[in-house]
């Protein structure tokens, strides 16, 4: 398990006063966070306008030091032992960065290899599988250049799996990609977390790839976690509120001012409106069974009691409408 503490970055910046005078000041890029990963795990890491989400995979993944905090792998304090951590993760960056296109598949896994200091027979039969896994055994002696986007992806994936990595952090896999790769990999990173039990920390601008891949979710903004939890909880925390969509055999404008008059008694706050046949109902007080007895009572047949879910999106968006609000009050 991944397992990150009270994480703090501050870096100390030249501003500009005009022409020829300058000052130097403190920057925050991330403040206090913590936060767990564990094995078999996909994590997403939201940032609100860009707020401390790369720095803090930086720190995660050795490449710079938090200024204080602590974050370990598996027991392992990764402060003191940078050079183990390295050995059990490895990153996968979306686009083309990391690796190298005038050489072949094969000669980048070997080369990727070689610097993990892979003994050659492992190495050799690991490359091998590793191809067959991302479906370009019949590629690996073909230069990358030549690569469509997804297979240079697909190589990506290898690259990121060629030490046999416990932890994978994943920047915007998918990035510039189309639907049927984006699937396909997709498919890949839930194989590595479910079947290969890799904790995997994801980042995307995709929120629909966040809800879809993980099980758990970190947002934050201007260094600071905001709230953390499942897509379910997340959403619960912004809207506050359910969402009801109810219809009923013959419902008609009667029905209708009954039921309404039925949910004034339970909750006078809620929102009750009645549109293309149905009921929709927004209220803060859990409705379902409320709803079933008002059918039962008035002998009833119910055609739809759906209680809807907002989306990651709708909810990520409201709320960074609400802080941009409350930064310019």
């Amino acid at each position: 398990m991944i397992e990150v503490r009270n994480l703090k970055k501050t870096y100390d910046v030249k501003r500009r006063d005009g022409l020829f005078k300058s000052h130097r000041e403190k920057v925050e890029a991330v403040k206090d966070i913590s936060m767990r990963i564990e094995a078999g795990q996909i994590v997403g890491l939201l940032g609100i306008n860009g707020a401390g989400k790369t720095t803090t995979i930086k720190m995660l993944t050795t490449l710079i030091e938090p200024t204080a905090g602590s974050y370990s792998f598996d027991g392992l304090d990764a402060i003191a032992h940078p050079t183990e951590v390295k050995k059990q993760i490895n990153m996968i960056a979306g686009g083309e960065r990391m690796i190298y296109w005038r050489l072949t598949a094969y000669e980048n896994l070997w080369y990727y290899g070689q610097l993990y200091g892979i003994e050659n027979v492992i190495l050799k039969q690991r490359i091998e599988k590793l191809l067959k896994l991302v479906g370009l055994e019949d590629k690996a002696n073909i230069p990358v250049e030549t690569f469509s986007k997804g297979m240079k992806q697909r190589l990506q994936i290898a690259r990121g799996m060629i030490n046999d990595p416990k932890y994978i952090f994943l920047d915007e896999p998918t990035i510039g990609l189309d639907a049927v790769v984006t699937q396909e990999l997709h498919e890949e990173i839930m194989n590595l977390a479910k079947k290969q039990e890799k904790g995997i920390l994801l980042t995307s601008h995709y929120l629909s790839e966040v809800e879809q891949l993980c099980d758990y979710i970190y947002l934050v903004n201007n260094g600071e976690l905001i709230v953390e939890g499942t897509k379910r909880k997340l959403t619960d925390f912004v809207f506050l509120r359910n969402q009801y969509a109810f219809s009923t055999k013959g419902m008609d404008e009667g029905i209708y001012l009954k039921l309404k008059n039925h949910i004034g008694f339970v909750d006078k706050d809620a929102d009750v409106s009645f549109e293309g046949g149905k009921t929709l109902i927004t209220s803060k007080v859990e409705l379902s069974s409320k709803l079933a007895e008002f059918a039962l009572d008035e002998k009833l047949t119910i055609n739809e009691l759906h209680k809807m879910e907002p989306s990651l999106e709708q909810a990520v968006i409201k709320l960074s409408k609400e802080m941009q609000k409350e930064k310019m009050a």
